[in-house]
């Protein structure tokens, strides 16, 4: 449920002077609800566009004649590439720059990518087409929640963030849903026309509907300060260590988490005999329905938790990573493919909220024109390493077992993963030892 509040926020706004002759903050014209709710929606497109490939991994495996670290290239690295290394130039201009127009062009360029992801009839093709995914995608994050941010104060941030984050659930749950049911009766080429023309339209409502917000105004900062130069921003972040324990943390988690996303599809199908319908309704549910309430009630805990003291943040990260790992061992060691989405109940309900909590560490922990380079910076390692290495890792890994002999090679891959969310945990911790003290220094930085 989204926060009950009469503050709205955004431009174009009047200023009205106080008794005392002082410019009072902005006076709201555009509702922070239907932003929240409009950056939610382009999110949950952005990972329908991404992982509507996930489901249809199989069937492209067995037409395009493909192996396992092919899989995880083109679901990993291949993508992670150009979607991180794009975003650390998109934030520098999206902390000086019209934010809507950035998030509208991203979205174009994204959903027109994988509109003609349809069209690849080699691997090669396919590839590049998710490049461009990647590229598009890019311009999509950093501005969305440095808007965040400057609509949210930090009470009700991680809630807020939780709920943007839910579009990785519910574009998790569509894409899944979508890529099953199309390929049923349609092929997995038509899944990414279907999946793709949509939100060419999104980007239209985008471009003239989102207003820009005033920087800092939901905290009464100041806003008249230029955005630092590279260097300043860089030497800063270096400086915040609870920035950069948390960083690593989350980074490890993405690894083993996104590993997981790719494959947990294909591993349900190969171990229990079954095809790509019946498998995409039940973990579309699981991990985008189920993650998405989790990262809604968890993040607003999170909140609640952090009025007294902020470094909640990251322990409610490394509490959920401790709390999942058993559970998706077990997963992997089910009898039946009931039993399996049993085990996997717990891991989705705590795996999405690390992602909102990094992202939200990563507007508390700078200044304010700062904010979109950090979500890019976070963006970069999580998807360069996270996304681009988990996938990657697995399929190679993979590869490794089959050629040893062993014939569950992937589920073994999988639980070799699982160390890098066990090791995720004691990086946490010791991000949680200065982030009091980082947050404050962050808050005194214009």
């Amino acid at each position: 449920m989204l926060p009950v509040s009469n503050h709205k926020v955004d431009v174009p706004m009047a200023r009205e002077m106080t008794e005392s002759g002082s410019p009072a903050l902005p006076v709201p014209t555009q509702s922070r609800t239907y932003v929240l709710a409009l950056l939610t929606l382009v999110y949950t497109f952005n990972h329908i566009d991404r992982q509507i490939l996930v489901i249809l991994l199989e069937p492209i495996k067995a037409d395009l004649h493909l192996d396992d670290s092919q899989l995880g290239l083109l679901s990993g690295l291949a993508f992670a590439a150009f979607y991180a290394t794009l975003g650390i130039p998109i934030a520098m201009w999206a902390d000086r720059g019209d934010r809507r127009k950035i998030i509208a062009l991203a979205l174009m360029v994204w959903s027109g990518m994988t509109a003609l992801s349809g069209f690849a009839q080699t691997y090669w093709q396919l590839l590049l087409a998710r490049m461009g995914v990647g590229v598009g995608e890019a311009g999509g994050t950093p501005p969305a929640t440095s808007i965040i941010a400057d609509l949210y104060g930090p009470q009700e941030r991680a809630m807020a963030l939780g709920i943007y984050t839910t579009g990785i659930g519910l574009g998790i749950l569509a894409g899944f849903i979508i890529g099953g049911l199309v390929y049923e009766t349609l092929g997995w080429r038509a899944a990414f026309f279907i999946a793709g023309i949509p939100g060419l339209i999104l980007a239209v409502l985008v471009r003239f509907t989102l207003r820009e917000p005033v920087r800092g105004a939901v905290e009464a900062r100041s806003n008249k300060a230029e955005a630092p130069p590279l260097g300043v921003t860089l030497k800063f972040i270096a400086g915040q260590s609870s920035f950069l324990w948390l960083l690593a943390g989350c980074c490890l988690i993405c690894i083993s988490a996104n590993a997981f996303l790719v494959f947990t599809s294909s591993h349900l199908q190969r171990t229990y005999g079954v095809g790509p319908g019946q498998v995409s309704a039940p973990l579309g549910l699981l991990i985008g329905g189920v993650g998405g309430i989790g990262a809604v009630a968890i993040g607003r805990l999170c909140d609640r938790l952090s009025v007294n003291s902020q470094k909640w943040r990251p322990w409610t990260i490394a509490i959920c990573s401790a709390v999942a790992l058993p559970f998706a061992w077990m997963f992997l060691q089910a009898d039946s493919l009931m039993a399996a989405y049993a085990w996997n109940i717990v891991p989705s309900f705590v795996g999405l909220i690390y992602a909102s909590i990094a992202y939200t560490a990563a507007q508390e922990l700078v200044g304010l024109r700062m904010r979109a380079f950090a979500s890019a910076f976070m963006l970069f390692c999580l998807t360069l390493i996270g996304i681009g290495g988990g996938p990657t890792l697995a399929g190679v890994l993979s590869n490794m077992f089959l050629l040893q002999g062993h014939v569950d090679s992937l589920r073994l891959a999988l639980q070799a993963m699982l160390a890098f969310n066990a090791l995720s945990i004691g990086c946490l911790m010791m991000s949680a030892r200065h982030y009091d003290r980082d947050a404050l220094r962050a808050a005194t930085m214009p």
